[in-house]
């Protein structure tokens, strides 16, 4: 594929704070200007590809992420804005379920509840407010605990997955916490300190991981034991997953002082790359990596960094200049290197570059 250069959480204001005021300061200007009409053109291509119903590719999830694109972008739009706007919203509550599901089938329920939770929040409209809270009830009841016959001795305790599968895996965990964080769950809520017993078991970190096969350096994998089988590379720890995995220990309410939070992101930042998915030698889930980084490292709060091989570096110039080169001459992005987890579909990867470079912009 030809490429070119084409010119929200109460819990974790406080932490975002300083770099939300300080970004100017940290961004390159010239860049920064760039990042904004980068935003434009990929939020262009997505208003292009609504059908009629508001939706993009007819999922719920998809339609979700690009209407948070919109709605968290530099020009705030918001449903007074108009149909483009108003359809995508229109299209999720379409899919609000008796149970408090958001969704189109009976696969990814949790996925596409947590994403539309987000989605929804964002509109700040009171309207929405009992679908929203409905989200988080069937969130929280699809946790894996006592209700389903697990013990917090299990491995998957306080878990959570697709939904429509069985397994949970931390991907799905922090995507759910995140939804449930924007449906303001309260900070005493149970929910938390289950999901950080799976969030544990998923840390290489044997300090505080009860599992034997944890490792000791900080990073996190896919699920206690076990990684996905296109990256080769065992229980090893890698970027999109330690990323995820730090995102929800912030989430939960962990202090960035606690040992786990440290030790996540000193792995983060001693492996940083953004040419593969760090941890691995593989393109696969880079765009998912992109954003997860870029919403930890505005979470996080810190401006640059110094990685592994004792180079200062500046991540919002950094993410903000791979981004821009790989945007298509239509506003569009995609992975042209990997089809794995449907990277190769512009849709989804469109919503989540313009949501990192959000953040870049934060």
């Amino acid at each position: 594929m030809k490429r070119r250069h084409v010119l929200a959480v109460p819990a974790l204001a406080m932490l975002a704070a300083p770099a939300a005021h300080a970004a100017a300061d940290a961004m390159d200007p010239q860049l920064r200007r760039r990042v904004v009409r980068a935003i434009a053109g990929g939020l262009h291509y997505l208003r292009g590809q609504q059908a009629p119903d508001g939706s993009l590719l007819k999922s719920v999830g998809i339609t979700a992420l690009a209407l948070r694109a919109f709605l968290e972008s530099p020009e705030k739009y918001n449903e007074a804005d108009g149909a483009f706007v108003t359809r995508q919203v229109d299209f999720l509550l379409s899919h609000a379920k008796p149970d408090g599901s958001i969704s189109a089938s009976l696969q990814s329920t949790a996925y596409n509840t947590a994403v539309a939770l987000n989605a929804l929040a964002a509109t700040k409209n009171p309207k929405h407010t009992a679908v929203i809270e409905a989200g988080r009830k069937f969130l929280s009841k699809h946790q894996i605990d006592e209700e389903e016959g697990y013990k917090p001795d299990h491995v998957y305790y306080g878990g959570i997955g697709y939904g429509g599968g069985e397994r949970p895996d931390l991907s799905n965990v922090y995507v759910s916490l995140e939804g449930l964080k924007a449906a303001a769950t309260d900070p005493k809520d149970a929910v938390w300190q289950k999901a950080l017993m799976f969030v544990n078991r998923s840390q290489n970190r044997s300090e505080s991981n009860d599992q034997k096969w944890a490792a000791n350096d900080g990073g996190f994998a896919y699920r206690p034991g076990t990684n996905p089988p296109e990256y080769e590379n065992g229980t090893a720890s890698y970027g999109g997953m330690t990323a995820a995995g730090l995102l929800s220990l912030l989430f939960a309410g962990v202090d960035k002082s606690d040992p786990r939070v440290q030790a996540a992101y000193k792995w983060m930042t001693a492996n940083y790359t953004l040419d593969t998915n760090p941890g691995t030698s593989k393109k696969h889930g880079i765009f998912y990596f992109y954003n997860a980084f870029s919403k930890v490292m505005a979470a996080y709060g810190e401006d640059t960094f110094t990685d592994g091989k004792g180079q200062k570096r500046n991540w919002r110039n950094e993410l903000a200049q791979k981004l821009l080169s790989l945007q298509s001459a239509d506003g569009s992005w995609a992975n042209a290197e990997s089809n794995a987890w449907w990277e190769d579909r512009p849709q989804l990867v469109t919503s989540w570059s313009v949501i990192a470079l959000e953040h870049v912009l934060k």
